[in-house]
């Protein structure tokens, strides 16, 4: 059974479901920072799905990047899966702007974390709801 990292959980708002992963939000206002994990038990390497959960799996990361470079008005979109400190199989998507707090650098580490408002999270959900609409569904996202 799937189960969500306890970091993940603690550092992020769950936004909602695509059909193979769960989209979160990184509870940082500095960037429009998202994370898709694969709905997957105990898998921590993209060659560990199978065929066709991998073309899932890009098939959303790209579409989310698409949305989310015009949604967010991103210079540049992020993507990356590390590992190194959530082993739980998982992709940034990450949309940068040369005024972020971070620009051009890696958006690791470099600032503490700045936690989203209420008001925040609203907007952020507002401008994914005029745009993720095939495919997806939202969750009660908690502050």
């Amino acid at each position: 059974m799937f189960a969500l990292d306890q970091r993940l959980q603690q550092d992020c708002l769950q936004v909602g479901d695509f059909p193979l992963c769960r989209l979160l939000l990184m509870n940082d206002v500095h960037y429009p920072w998202f994370i898709l994990v694969p709905r997957r038990e105990d898998v921590s390497e993209l060659f560990q799905l199978d065929a066709d959960d991998q073309l899932r799996l890009w098939s959303e990361t790209t579409r989310l990047a698409e949305v989310l470079k015009d949604s967010f008005g991103a210079d540049k979109m992020n993507v990356a899966t590390l590992g190194n400190v959530v082993s739980q199989l998982h992709m940034h998507v990450i949309a940068r702007r040369r005024e972020d707090a971070a620009w051009p650098a890696p958006v690791w580490g470099r600032h503490p974390a700045q936690p989203y408002t209420a008001e925040q999270v609203d907007e952020v959900m507002a401008k994914l709801r005029l745009v993720l609409t095939d495919d997806f569904r939202f969750a009660e996202v908690q502050p």
